[in-house]
């Protein structure tokens, strides 16, 4: 424990010296405990990527701050850290270096890149459970995981073979979601569809044996080389004579057959569609239903291959323009019309998805979903807040069978192997040495990985053991809390969810805390295009870790979007020297001193006034943070702390151990009482200096992060004093106000005379905290004052005279005020005369016209209040 603390806080001097100190001394650690009750989360894996941005920083120091104050509750608490192998983001970023180096994957072969990826990982994995410490993340380290290493190996092997077992893993044909340029296939809840401009072209396909025509609107022409018929509703009055003719295919002279099908849409487009089953999911299914051939068109650049007779070679772009301009020349091209719609990209790279038919690996998803759906609608497992359920149910109501495979080498490859002999799949969770039915060793294992998620759906019990029956899994498992996104409730939840309820039996977790997403000041999306990104780590390293957990705590309400400013740090960092100062205030004026760290058996009302404010403020705080609702509960404790600790009860301390030296030990005792553990409260949202600061007054403890959580107590409910102090402030706010209305400087002093209207208050014991605050050098209580020209005060329970002689000289404040007055309305004038000018309303952006019109209404009110000012100045002389 330090004497004191340094004129300034300074987070470099303190944030690593205490990391270090509470990992050193197993602060975070924990182990199963069965006589304990434990409280456990996951920390959602950041990929091994790169440096951490805001979005992770927020997610992990909302995790803190349910873990510190639960651990502080006297739970068991775990906090599992890991990271995430991020198969597509992270070969992407090997790719791009090694392309740096004039390096190829196939120069160097599959074990030469798997060398280099898991180089990336011990140097970035690291990299990134640094970053994670810097914002004074108390997880156990001991139990730190990646979703490679062997006990995670272990668990997807068991999972994908069980899943294979039961039927509900299966290999086949059909389109799936095709990035381009990650080269590999990626899930539909991978897909992100963005609003576009686009075209519907009218394309004529003329009768093969007739001059009649059929008009198709399609948005992608560069896929007609692939059209293998047209089809139409069986119903549709206008085409049922074609069914069963055929049409030639334009651009490619080929004969292609009309067919009727229920899935059309008659009112659509022109009621005719081009079925292209191997580019179009829908079209694909049409095609099983009439045994249609199938035509890939393109490559898995999405380039058009030999099937596109001459369009070979040509990007899907090029194609696109090139047979449209021929579609123009050959007169099928009746009509172009601009259109917006929304286009598959890829979340990672942000590529339009080019459906694609491939063989790839596939997990049955109707008999997973529906036990998932279950459990939430039976409140098993709950979102906070509710809302986000519905997103839950509609994906996991209309979901498809997900696309497990992925064509790369970083990942979890495929427990299966092909019998080069006898063609039979070999599934199994160790490596075998043959053909599980011809028994040839001729065998070979699919090339492709596993979907990054399918690993990361098993996080929350594979961590802890599974499919080992682990202590550590019986105990801790369920866990307790998922705090993450909205943006990922069906790629990451909605796995988790089936996947537990499936392998264990159990939910996952009990409660999904979804946060928002982190925006810019003007409320736009970080990004890298709009260079408006904030690195967290230098924001950590500018103003402290403290700041920044306070910023991004700040306002932060569950399931909305938050805006992060410059503003918002500079707040917290002035939060923090609030702090600082009142306890180098405290250790001055105890000086020493041994002081006991608890409630003193005397106690003035002040010193009750401020016991009561804060046992209400300990019942108020931990309602909130059990209800998920951390930004309201920093802001009860902020405004606590700065107005009614610092701003009040320091003051008036300040007072009493000036008046009264020998007599205010009790005082200083409170001071030390109400700070060590109105830091108690704050350590979970600022760690670093609340344990700074909290070590250097006498504990009994060893550190804040495993101190006992204040609780509310009857005991220190003083209801009579609140309600004295209470006026008390009052008293003094209202004078304080109107002196600043009226332009008094602090130094001038001035009488004051108080007429207590109820008369059941005495405020004479605190007379002189009245009046130094109050700024006056004569006090007087009583009843029907008659003062002449005097400013007069009203509240709720008193009357408050001021003689105006002594705060102001009139006729100097009247001339000031009438020429504040006149100016305003010059500058109100020329601004409207702006607005009114039709130059300068036609030609001025919209920003300049909007805060011309701000300008005009904050003069009209501050007119309004001069005159009302003007007016009371004169009635009052």
């Amino acid at each position: 424990m330090s004497s004191g603390l340094g004129k300034t806080y300074e987070p470099k001097d303190v944030e690593k010296r205490l990391y270090d100190f509470w990992e050193s001394n197993g602060f975070f650690e924990s182990n199963a405990d069965h006589s304990e009750e434990a409280y456990t989360v996951v920390m959602p894996p950041p990929n091994i990527t790169g440096r951490l941005h805001m979005g992770h920083a927020l997610d992990n120091i909302l995790q803190d701050i349910l873990i510190r104050f639960k651990r502080m509750k006297g739970y068991n608490v775990l906090w599992v850290p890991g990271t995430d192998h991020a198969s597509i983001a992270t070969e992407a970023k090997i790719v791009q270096q090694m392309r740096k180096e004039g390096i190829k994957k196939e120069d160097i072969g599959r074990e030469g890149f798997l060398k280099r990826a898991w180089e990336w990982k011990e140097k970035y994995g690291g990299f990134i459970s640094d970053q994670v410490r810097k914002i004074g993340c108390s997880c156990d380290w001991t139990h730190e995981r990646f979703t490679m290493d062997e006990g995670c190996n272990k668990a997807v092997s068991e999972f994908f073979v069980r899943l294979y077992e039961k039927g509900l893993i299966h290999r086949g044909e059909r389109v799936i979601n095709w990035c381009p340029k990650c080269l590999t296939s990626i899930s539909d809840s991978e897909v992100n569809f963005d609003e576009k401009q686009g075209h519907f072209w009218y394309v004529k396909y003329k009768m093969y044996d007739s001059d009649e025509f059929v008009v198709v609107a399609t948005t992608r022409p560069e896929t007609i080389p692939g059209d293998t018929a047209l089809a139409v509703h069986p119903e549709d009055d206008r085409f049922k004579h074609l069914i069963g003719k055929k049409v030639l295919l334009p651009i490619m002279d080929k004969e292609i057959p009309i067919i009727a099908d229920e899935y059309i849409k008659m009112d659509f487009g022109t009621g005719v569609l081009k079925v292209t089953p191997a580019h179009s999911p829908n079209d694909f299914e049409i095609g099983l239903r009439h045994n249609l051939p199938i035509i890939n068109i393109m490559d898995e650049n999405a380039v058009l291959n030999d099937q596109a007779g001459k369009y070979k070679g040509l990007s899907r772009d090029e194609a696109r323009e090139k047979i449209v301009s021929d579609l123009e020349e050959l007169g099928s091209l009746i009509k172009t019309e601009d259109i917006k719609h929304n286009v598959g990209c890829c979340y990672r790279c942000s590529s339009a998805i080019e459906p694609r038919v491939s063989a790839q690996w596939f997990v049955k998803m109707e008999p997973l979903a529906k036990p998932a759906i279950d459990c939430v609608k039976r409140g098993d497992v709950k979102f906070i807040p509710e809302r986000f359920s519905k997103i839950y149910y509609h994906w996991m109501e209309n979901v498809k069978d997900w696309c497990i495979s992925r064509q790369l080498w970083w990942g979890h490859r495929i427990p299966a192997w092909y019998c080069g002999d006898c063609g039979e799949i070999t599934v199994s969770k160790e490596v075998p040495r043959e053909c599980f039915k011809c028994k040839s060793e001729n065998i070979s294992q699919d090339e492709d990985v596993l979907d990054t998620w399918f690993s990361s759906a098993l996080w929350p019990f594979s961590v802890l053991g599974w499919p080992d029956k682990t202590d550590e899994l019986e105990y801790f498992f369920p866990t307790d809390t998922l705090v993450t996104g909205y943006d990922i409730i069906f790629f990451w939840v909605a796995k988790m969810i089936f996947s537990s309820l499936e392998m264990t039996g159990k939910i996952p977790f009990k409660n999904v805390f979804i946060h928002g997403i982190v925006r810019d000041s003007q409320g736009r999306k970080m990004s890298k295009s709009l260079g408006n990104g904030i690195d967290p780590i230098e924001i950590i390293e500018k103003y402290g870790a403290d700041a920044l957990r306070f910023a991004l705590a700040t306002g932060n309400s569950p399931g909305n979007d938050m805006r992060f400013s410059d503003e918002k740090v500079l707040s917290s960092r002035n939060f923090a020297n609030k702090i600082w100062n009142a306890a180098r205030f405290i250790h001055m004026n105890i000086n020493g001193e041994n002081i006991k760290n608890e409630v003193p058996a005397k106690l003035s009302d002040v010193d009750k006034w401020i016991i009561s404010r804060f046992n209400k403020v300990t019942l108020e705080v931990t309602e909130n943070i059990e209800k998920f609702e951390l930004g309201l509960a920093l802001q009860k404790l902020y405004d606590f702390i700065w107005d009614e600790f610092c701003d009040w009860y320091i003051e008036f301390s300040k007072i009493n151990i000036c008046d009264n030296p020998e007599n205010s030990a009790e005082n200083k005792q409170v001071l030390v009482w109400i700070m060590s553990n109105t830091l108690k409260l704050l350590h979970p949202f600022m760690p670093f200096i609340t344990e700074e600061i909290w070590q250097s007054f006498p504990q009994s403890e060893k550190s804040a992060v495993v101190s006992k959580y204040p609780e509310y107590t009857d005991n220190f409910n003083f209801k009579d004093s609140e309600n004295i102090v209470d006026r008390m402030i009052e008293i003094i706010k209202s004078i304080r106000n109107r002196r600043s209305e009226m332009n008094v400087p602090q130094n001038k002093k001035t009488s004051i005379y108080i007429d207590l209207l109820d008369g059941c208050l005495n405020f004479k014991e605190y007379e002189n905290m009245i009046k130094k605050l109050s700024y006056s050098d004569n006090l007087q209580f009583g009843n029907n004052f008659n003062i002449k020209n005097c400013a007069v005060i009203l509240t709720n329970f008193a009357k408050i005279y001021i003689p105006l002689n002594q705060l102001i000289d009139k006729e100097s404040e009247l001339k000031r005020m009438n020429k504040e007055l006149e100016d305003a309305k010059k500058y109100l004038e020329s601004s409207k005369l702006k607005l009114r000018n039709e130059e300068f309303m036609s030609k001025a952006p919209e920003n300049v016209i909007n805060n011309v019109k701000n300008t005009v209404s904050e003069l009209e009110n501050k007119i309004i209040k001069i005159e009302k000012e003007l007016e009371n100045l004169i009635k009052n002389s």
